[in-house]
């Protein structure tokens, strides 16, 4: 005796999935998206899927935030060093015109200081002109003024200009032994070499 057929809608026949050459069984459809089952793994909110799982999204904005504090952490470093080269350069270029300033100001000032050497000499310089002579060499000398040129000092011809020569056998080498004029130097500026008698030592008698 044949049944009668079951009543109801017809039973759906879900498709076999395959996915790497592997055969999974059937899925149940989600309801409300047949395009999805509950086979596939729903990634997470906030998570990155890869291929050994699940990341957290903040671990690769935190790798992302550590590149560009690097990088803006160089850049500042290089930006400081250039300003404190600067920084140097323009100290150094300061103290240089200052220099400058100075040395022409000084050699402006070194024929007074010539005729007060020439009345001193003569026994002028007394009094009044003595206070005067005496305050302005020592306020020159605060601004780094120096003789140069010292009655028995080795000769130099960097700082010292040979007005007169003769020889003598007091002497073992070239020697200032009179100072005609005062040379005078700011730091390592040579303003004016002194003006010298030199003395050299005769020289030893060849044998026949």
């Amino acid at each position: 005796m044949n049944r009668p057929p079951a009543s109801g809608p017809p039973r759906q026949q879900l498709p076999v999935l395959v996915r790497d050459n592997r055969r999974i069984a059937p899925a149940t459809l989600q309801p409300g998206n047949p395009d999805r089952t509950t086979t596939e793994r729903e990634t997470e909110p906030g998570k990155e899927s890869t291929a050994l799982g699940t990341v957290p999204a903040e671990a690769g904005r935190d790798a992302r935030l550590e590149t560009q504090l690097a990088e803006r952490t160089a850049d500042l470093q290089r930006l400081k060093a250039e300003y404190d080269n600067y920084r140097k350069r323009v100290q150094r270029d300061r103290l240089a015109v200052r220099e400058i300033a100075v040395a022409n100001v000084l050699a402006g000032l070194l024929p007074v200081l010539d005729a007060i050497d020439q009345a001193r000499n003569h026994g002028a310089v007394t009094g009044g002109l003595k206070a005067v002579a005496e305050a302005l060499e020592s306020r020159l000398g605060a601004l780094g003024l120096e003789t140069v040129g010292t009655p028995g000092a080795p000769f130099d011809p960097t700082r010292h200009e040979a007005v007169t020569h003769e020889v003598s056998d007091t002497v073992d080498r070239p020697t200032c032994t009179t100072l005609l004029r005062r040379g005078y130097r700011v730091g390592r500026q040579l303003l004016r070499p002194a003006q010298v008698a030199v003395t050299e030592p005769k020289e030893p008698a060849t044998r026949p």
